[in-house]
């Protein structure tokens, strides 16, 4: 079977109803987050803080029900990036 071949299986293999991710965008998009954190890329990190605010304040339908710890990994990772942007602030 060529590697061809073996894409086109597991293309068919993910075609029926089974789960193709095992995380959610959002949570991709938090890990993304807190890995621009480590690596000091703030800008980055701000960009994404963005992209995640406006994928958990968007109509979901139906409604998340993980919504209100959605909102606070949000609201911490918010704080996360403030005090890592203001050292001098966070102890002070």
């Amino acid at each position: 079977m060529t590697g061809t071949d073996e894409a086109n299986v597991d293309i068919a293999r993910h075609a029926g109803n089974a789960p193709r991710y095992s995380r959610r965008l959002s949570d991709k998009i938090l890990i993304s987050f807190h890995h621009a954190c480590d690596q000091a890329d703030y800008e980055i990190a701000e960009q994404l803080l963005h992209i995640l605010e406006n994928m958990l304040t968007r109509r979901t339908v139906p409604p998340d029900t993980n919504r209100r710890k959605s909102i606070e990994s949000l609201v911490a990772a918010h704080e996360r990036l403030w005090h890592l942007r203001h050292p001098e602030k966070a102890y002070g």
